[in-house]
């Protein structure tokens, strides 16, 4: 698989915003809107038989013994952004202990209006998502609608896990920019597994059609062409202000790269799948295509995972995720919702100065902030001359 560095050169006009609209490929700058959490109210969600809280508009903090549900907390609200957990996959196992059901049921104020968004699950059956008393037929839909960045030591996992926790990265963030992009990535999931099935049919049964591969083939091209220069459209757009934050954070002492890898870099995707017919024939799966593409994390052209300490693996992450917030940010036109998972535990004392900073300079928006040390949490929050709201679990 190829590696290709993207290096961007910034000049000439600014487009104008009807160029953007004119293209699917770059995303739409818009004038600053408000948007913050009020409320919201759990019912057997995890470790909560019921619960609610209201919220600040700007710092909101849960704080508590480990293992007493403040991260639970933050993960409901990420439940709403996306309609799934952030630590649990499996739908079910966010259902409390020996209960049928669970409920998020939220209040949010975007652009003066206020809007009431209602997660839940019964177990046996499908999950469901309200928008104002209304079921979205597509969880999809929603996608983006309440942009939002977490940061968790949960986070280590873009670093030490396989290429699909950086593919899902790239794609969770555009995905909430452009709804054509999710769309075509979810049907192209359906085709490979589609392909996938097919192939090991062959094998089973000792027959081939080509002709019936090759309708496949076109779909994933055609899927697949699109995602490939969208995703590299967005690292274009990215890697640069993922460079500023990182170099805010460390001072510049570090050489830091993200580097897009995928076969498309090297042939068009239906050649790939020409090419390597035999090969995925023999493996009974699809060998080649943008979802096997990665995100390589280097630092000074090596891998950080085994060239990174702790400290340069924990800096590019917190850079990572400050550039994914700036980015939506800038391209929403809305402050995301930042929440920050026991990261304070995690940080020295320079990387702490830093966030209180932005929060300062009002880079932030609404702050969810979750930590064992009730006195440590306050000091910082009283630092920020912001308001807050501290919630004792």
């Amino acid at each position: 698989m190829q590696k290709i560095f993207l290096i961007i050169l910034i000049c000439g006009r600014q487009k104008s915003s009807k160029e953007l609209h004119g293209t699917t490929s770059n995303f739409i700058f818009l004038a600053s809107l408000k948007m913050h959490l009020n409320k919201i109210s759990l019912f057997n969600y995890k470790n909560f038989s019921e619960a609610s809280f209201d919220f600040d508009i700007k710092i909101n903090c849960f704080v508590g013994k480990n293992g007493i549900g403040k991260t639970n907390v933050l993960d409901a609200i990420y439940h709403l952004a996306y309609g799934k957990s952030y630590f649990n996959p499996l739908a079910v196992q966010n259902i409390k202990h020996g209960e049928e059901f669970f409920v998020i049921d939220a209040e949010l104020e975007k652009n003066d209006r206020t809007e009431q968004i209602v997660c839940s699950l019964k177990k046996g059956q499908k999950k469901i998502l309200k928008r104002n008393g209304k079921a979205y037929d597509k969880f999809s839909d929603h996608i983006g609608f309440i942009p939002l960045v977490i940061i968790s030591p949960a986070d280590r996992d873009l670093i030490v896990e396989g290429s699909e926790t950086r593919r899902k990265f790239m794609d969770s963030v555009i995905s909430q920019l452009d709804s054509t992009y999710l769309h075509q990535l979810i049907q192209y999931q359906k085709v490979i597994v589609q392909r996938n099935a097919l192939l090991k049919y062959f094998a089973l049964n000792h027959t081939f059609d080509n002709d019936t591969l090759s309708i496949y083939n076109e779909q994933l091209n055609e899927y697949g062409k699109s995602i490939f220069e969208k995703r590299k459209d967005f690292l274009e757009q990215f890697i640069p202000i993922f460079n500023i934050h990182h170099q805010a954070i460390t001072g510049s002492e570090e050489t830091v790269q993200l580097v897009y890898e995928s076969h498309l870099f090297e042939k068009d995707l239906l050649t790939l799948l020409q090419e390597n017919i035999n090969k995925d024939r023999a493996l009974h799966y699809t060998s080649s295509g943008i979802h096997k593409d990665d995100l390589s994390f280097e630092i000074d052209s090596h891998p950080i995972k085994k060239f990174g300490s702790q400290g340069q693996q924990k800096s590019f992450l917190i850079a990572l995720k400050l550039a994914q917030f700036e980015f939506l940010k800038k391209q929403s036109g809305v402050k995301p919702i930042l929440l920050f998972d026991d990261i304070f535990d995690k940080l020295d004392e320079t990387r702490v100065a830093k966030i209180v900073e932005m929060v300062n300079s009002e880079t932030f928006g609404q702050l969810f902030i979750s930590d064992t040390h009730p006195e440590r949490t306050e000091a910082i929050v009283k630092s920020t001359h912001q308001t807050y709201k501290i919630f004792n679990l």
